[in-house]
């Protein structure tokens, strides 16, 4: 529902689930009694003052005399939403310059475990963004079109060398394109889309999403680095024999190339 995604992202920015609904019931109806709003809201008469007291020493809420009676208004949304980014942006900048002084300058060894779809596609915006000289690509049609944006304009505006594995057909102007031929083959054995990238050989990101559930892992260790920059540039390797060799290898090994993907025997079929 619409209201539960208001109150989730209210809650995201630091309001507890009990404030976000009084917030939302507000701008429903105001002024509202403190009984008003505990009605539309559903929060217990037992708990409401309470609530409210906190909004208003948040300076989000506002209280309006009348009638023998407290009433109370919203913050207008236009000067909530500016005065709550300019907060955030300066909390955030100054968090950027404390957390830079913790530095020790060793590269970290440590891998990040991430299980949010979202935030994994993020992650993976913000390391395009970021790269200076390579991009390094394995995805499905889903997520690459999630990306298909900022890759284009990567491509167009900064001298960044990108190459694509992708599974299902997709049209995007970025860098090489390499299209593996048994996408189906593939998502049943991994049982799900695969999804890699690497940039500037310097920072990896890999998951595999079953229906946007997620386990995916993020790293600047050397070692998880090479292995996923490893992992594309053999596939583009094997695109560019498939490509060339398509007819010849399927009469050897058979249709998906099912001898060749037998690694625990050496048999053709013929």
């Amino acid at each position: 529902m619409v209201v539960n995604k208001m109150i989730s992202r209210l809650m995201d920015i630091g309001f507890s689930e009990y404030e976000a609904r009084v917030y939302i019931s507000l701008l429903r109806a105001n002024p509202s009694t403190a009984y008003e709003i505990a009605k539309e809201s559903g929060i217990p008469t037992s708990k409401i003052y309470e609530v409210i007291a906190r909004l208003l020493e948040k300076g989000f809420v506002s209280v309006v005399d009348g009638d023998n009676r407290k009433s109370y208004v919203p913050m207008d949304v236009n000067e909530f939403i500016e005065g709550r980014k300019k907060k955030i942006d300066k909390t955030l900048a100054g968090l950027k310059l404390d957390l830079a002084g913790l530095k020790t300058g060793g590269r970290a060894s440590y891998i990040w475990n991430i299980d949010d779809y979202g935030y994994f596609l993020e992650k993976a915006e913000r390391m395009i963004l970021e790269a200076k000289k390579t991009i390094l690509i394995s995805a499905w049609k889903d997520e690459i079109l999630n990306l298909k944006e900022i890759l284009e304009k990567k491509a167009e505006y900064e001298k960044v060398k990108i190459a694509i594995v992708h599974f299902g057909e997709v049209e995007i102007a970025a860098g090489r394109l390499f299209q593996h031929p048994i996408e189906d083959t593939i998502y049943n054995e991994k049982g799900g889309r695969g999804f890699a990238i690497v940039a500037d050989s310097r920072e990896a990101l890999m998951g595999t999403i079953h229906d946007k559930a997620l386990e995916g892992a993020w790293s600047i260790n050397s070692g998880f680095v090479t292995l996923a920059e490893d992992y594309i540039k053999h596939d583009i390797y094997i695109m560019k024999i498939v490509s060339r060799m398509n007819k010849m290898l399927k009469k050897r090994f058979g249709d998906n190339y099912i001898k060749l993907r037998d690694i625990y025997s050496d048999e053709e079929a013929i």
